[in-house]
């Protein structure tokens, strides 16, 4: 279900006047249009892969027995059904858990954003994203508290999405205090790393990650669903894996804080864990804390990226698929995904190409933007001149610290941009993109969606 303007309409009007541009005005106007699809097939995509769409696919509740994927669970044969959700979508999470399932659940949620209302018999905090606060520590104290009092007869239910892994804190090591933990993890977060390396250091750093909610929660019976923002490969990234086995090591965080030079940027407390070699491992998949676990991905970047493609197909683009350069440098990321709409566009005149996942920034200086509208900015300067229009978005409506979710580019960015009197060299290498595509009018605004699926990268070539 889209409120949406759908982009088939758009293109219609288009591609009905698609033959060679012959003056500066009709480029223009068919890259003003040509932009106007790309905004709404990502806008489609977010109206469709909804959180509520994936729980009416997977979650069905009737006369007290609920189906969890392949799962069943008879509610009526625990003693306690408690429900944990944290991350972005955590609030939207449990609403389509409470649809199903009524209004008897209780638990704790953890999210960034206040909701316009909250639910009868459920604690909420409200974490901080990208860094942690001082709910995140209250919030991890509460869930640790209430896990620790479960038994063999009761039931949890974990609700996991993105942003999970700075909303719910707390140190193992007591000397690490909170103005500490917010230095590591903007430390973290600038360090141009993947996620899944930046989230194996987070885990080895706390007694809320890397498996230790449901180390907590032994030995009662347990079940994650998540909302992930990480790649497939590696689901126990998502919120840095509170409930799953960890797949890393001590020896992978010393290796992850060497490749990237974190051990001179960490705080004294946390470089000296570091420097003597005392992190401490995390249960693993054989560790029996597991024995009664369940971990059900029921909504992932695969989703947004299929729907968009079923979308782009329908107004007649050849389309292709590919999440190759995830998780690598934006520069790196930008020659890529260039190259590769270039060569789709010798077999069509109208191709889309299609990517998802996140390209990696390290910033170096501060302004103004997120790593969408940095990479958007880096493709604009390799494609002046050309007809190719790129999108870079992320689902969860937030870019870095900018209020916008991602930019569009295209072949006229540059000249506008120039016309205009802005630099995009400037912009680009002082990491302030945000003020370059908003004075454009190419700045891609939705706010918080309450959910979570990684970027979403759309490339038009015409």
């Amino acid at each position: 279900m889209s409120y949406f303007l759908p982009a088939r309409i758009l293109a219609a009007q288009s591609f009905s006047i698609i033959p060679t541009m012959s003056s500066p005005s009709e480029r223009e106007r068919l890259a003003g249009s040509m932009r106007s699809i790309a905004r709404q097939l990502f806008l489609h995509a977010l109206a469709e892969a909804t959180v509520d769409h994936a729980f009416e696919r997977h979650v069905h509740c009737e006369r007290g027995v609920l189906r969890l994927c392949d799962d069943l669970y008879d509610l009526h044969s625990y003693s306690r059904v408690f429900v944990v959700s944290v991350g972005k979508a955590a609030h939207t999470m449990l609403r389509a858990l409470r649809n199903q399932v009524g209004e008897s659940l209780e638990g704790v949620v953890v999210n960034s954003e206040q909701p316009d209302s909250q639910f009868h018999g459920f604690r909420y905090f409200f974490g901080g994203h990208p860094v942690p606060n001082s709910e995140s520590i209250r919030a991890a104290d509460a869930i640790l508290k209430s896990l620790t009092s479960l038994g063999s007869s009761s039931l949890v239910i974990f609700l996991l999405s993105g942003g999970g892994s700075s909303m719910l804190v707390k140190p193992l090591d007591d000397h690490i205090s909170l103005p500490d933990l917010i230095e590591t993890y903007h430390v973290l977060v600038l360090s141009g790393a993947p996620i899944a390396d930046i989230n194996a250091i987070r885990k080895h750093l706390s007694s809320s990650k890397g498996g230790r909610l449901a180390q907590a929660a032994h030995p009662a019976q347990q079940v994650s669903l998540l909302i992930s923002d990480v790649p497939d490969t590696t689901p126990d990234a998502l919120a840095s894996g509170p409930t799953m086995p960890d797949s890393t090591t001590v020896e992978d965080c010393y290796a992850i804080a060497a490749k990237h030079g974190l051990m001179s940027q960490f705080p004294v407390s946390v470089r000296e864990l570091f420097e003597h070699r005392a992190l401490e491992e995390t249960p693993g998949s054989e560790d029996p804390v597991f024995l009664r676990s369940r971990w059900w991905t029921i909504l992932s970047s695969r989703n947004a990226v299929n729907i968009a493609a079923e979308e782009a197909k329908q107004l007649g683009f050849t389309v292709e698929i590919d999440n190759g350069c995830d998780d690598w440098d934006y520069q790196r990321a930008a020659d890529y995904l260039v190259d590769r709409v270039r060569d789709l566009r010798k077999k069509s005149a109208r191709a889309c190409l299609l990517s998802g996942g996140e390209a990696t920034v390290k910033v170096v200086r501060g302004g103004t933007g997120g790593r969408n509208q940095q990479l958007a900015l880096a493709i604009a300067t390799r494609i002046s001149g050309e007809n190719i229009t790129a999108l870079s978005a992320g689902t969860d409506g937030i870019d870095g610290n900018s209020r916008a979710a991602g930019a569009i580019a295209d072949g006229t960015t540059l000249l506008r941009a120039h016309a205009a009197g802005l630099d995009p060299q400037a912009a680009l290498t002082g990491f302030d993109a945000y003020p370059f595509f908003n004075a454009l009018g190419d700045i891609l605004e939705t706010g918080p969606t309450g959910n979570n699926l990684r970027d979403l990268r759309i490339l038009l070539s015409y």
